[in-house]
């Protein structure tokens, strides 16, 4: 269906039906997980308590990627799975999915000679069934990155990932799984209890608008209920479990990892590879990657021990080790926070296994059947069909034969060439392209239809996006359009305060906001802004 105006109360008025599979959480898993049931046939219905994609689904690195670093820790399965996941998503995601190179840096100090990463590239390649990696000099490794200018530099290495718009990836998979027969997607509605039988099975659940618009609750009842709230899955999984003999401090829970990441003005680290090298604090791999016309630096990897929330923030601390890395290898551009734009920071749901070293930790994911609730959690964005697959597998026996077809894509495939497609758009093929992979061939075809195709500036996106948002995807509040729809909360300075004039004109006559709603949705999104994406 589409999220045009009244497509929530439409939403509501229908919770009251018999479902085979209530999906809770809209992020990467929940989504994959929505958009099996729909190729299956399934009656399925998915609740997402904040935004679609708000948790750690917009949160990522924006890595479709192998994991060459998971090798390090021995975790060959989920890099074999996620190598070919990678190419899997690459034929399947043109223009949203894309080919990123990168360029590994030896230091003199690392931790790890080079030839034992070139022997892992060896596997990597191997893996994914070519031969794309590479050695270079360290003459030849400031030819092709003039921005690496760490002395001592011994040379490097080029290989291939991908890297992609997290939350578009989500955001697509639910639009596209909602438009096959019986499949509802729901945000801003939270599942304030689960409903079990008289033996004490989940059976169903109880959700609440928190939208704002409306008070309003309903019971859903479902032959199956999955848990899919990534780092917040031991919640539901305590009261599935509790009045049971094992209650979950005697169950496998996660570790909420936290992964934090400065975005630079592409002028002040202008990059077109993404370059990786091991921080020379503790020797993780970090990297610096070209991005939506900005440059990402990340990562961290520390254990989030406050409060779970939406919106976490940077420490203080992983500030310092992220600037450490970019001054060590950057020097040359004489980096510091004030050149920050945006700061993003998300929760990794990791299975504790108890290391002392939280990056060691296992990225497998894992499957839990628990007194009726299924709960998918862990893994990686790259892996989320293989996820989605199995937990169809594991809920067989509540449902039966299920239809499962393992030709059928993911993703609905898109014109074999772009700029016969949108021809008339005037715009060019690449960006025609990119455009049908955020969207879909279809929607983007809606969006090129009118004017506003001028770009908005420092950024890839054109006007039009912002009112395609607005009108069809769901948008409810501020930070819905500007931090997941569209990025320029990360992409522009100040979270795009300077452009929230002409963003009005746009937008709020589509969303139907009065000018107090307006001024209370930009007074909020800026004190969000503020509070979780800028450092300092």
């Amino acid at each position: 269906m589409e999220w045009t105006k009244g497509w929530r109360e439409q939403i509501w008025s229908q919770l009251d039906r018999q479902w085979d599979v209530i999906v809770i959480g809209g992020g990467i898993t929940g989504a994959g997980i929505l958009r099996q049931c729909a190729l299956s046939g399934l009656k399925a219905i998915l609740l997402e308590a904040d935004d679609f994609a708000s948790g750690t689904s917009s949160r990522s690195s924006k890595l479709v990627h192998g994991g060459m670093r998971y090798l390090k820790n021995a975790q060959v399965r989920v890099t074999l799975e996620s190598v070919s996941e990678r190419e899997y998503l690459l034929r399947q995601g043109r223009g949203l999915v894309n080919r990123l190179g990168f360029l590994y840096t030896c230091l003199p100090d690392d931790s790890m000679p080079g030839w034992v990463f070139g022997a892992g590239l060896v596997v990597y390649d191997l893996m994914a069934r070519q031969w794309s990696h590479r050695s270079y000099d360290a003459e030849d490794m400031r030819l092709l990155c003039p921005s690496v200018s760490v002395e001592g530099l011994r040379g490097g290495f080029r290989f291939f990932d991908a890297n992609t718009d997290d939350a578009r990836l989500v955001l697509r998979l639910i639009r596209e799984a909602t438009g096959v027969g019986n499949v509802l997607a729901l945000n801003y509605a939270r599942v304030g209890r689960l409903l079990k039988t008289k033996t004490g099975a989940v059976c169903g659940v109880v959700v609440q608008d928190t939208s704002g618009g409306a008070d309003r609750a309903a019971e859903l009842r479902g032959k199956v209920v999955i848990n899919a709230t990534g780092a917040w899955v031991d919640c539901l999984r305590s009261e599935a479990l509790s009045g049971t003999r094992r209650g979950i401090g005697q169950k496998p829970s996660l570790r909420p990892l936290r992964g934090s990441h400065f975005v630079l003005p592409f002028e002040r680290l202008p990059l077109t590879r993404a370059i990786t090298f091991l921080h020379p604090k503790d020797g993780r791999p970090v990297f610096a990657i070209p991005w939506e016309g900005a440059t990402l630096f990340g990562t961290t990897d520390v254990d989030h021990t406050s409060e779970l929330v939406t919106d976490p923030t940077m420490s203080a601390e992983e500030a310092e080790y992220l600037l450490t890395g970019l001054q060590k290898v950057f020097p040359a551009a004489e980096l510091t926070l004030r050149d920050v734009m945006a700061t993003y920071s998300g929760i990794r749901p990791v299975v504790n296994t108890g290391k002392a070293d939280p990056s060691r930790e296992s990225r497998e994911h894992v499957i839990w059947d628990e007194n009726g609730l299924l709960t998918v959690s862990g893994g990686k964005l790259t892996t989320f069909r293989i996820m989605a697959r199995e937990a169809l597998r594991a809920v067989r026996r509540h449902l039966g034969h299920i239809p499962f077809d393992p030709d059928v894509p993911v993703l609905e495939p898109l014109p074999a060439q772009a700029e016969v497609f949108l021809s008339d758009s005037g715009l060019p093929a690449s960006q025609c392209l990119r455009l049908m992979g955020r969207y879909g061939a279809e929607a983007a075809a809606r969006l090129c239809a009118g004017p506003a195709l001028d770009p908005i500036p420092g950024t890839p996106y054109v006007w039009a996006e912002l009112r395609q948002a607005a009108r069809r995807e769901g948008v409810v509040h501020l930070d819905d359009l500007l931090l997941r729809r569209v990025r320029l909360g990360l992409l522009t300075p100040n979270g795009g305060r300077e452009l929230l004039p002409h963003i009005r004109s746009l937008v709020q006559p589509e969303l139907g906001w009065d000018d107090e709603r307006w001024k209370a949705e930009e007074k909020s999104y800026l004190e969000l802004w503020s509070r979780a994406y800028r450092f300092g």
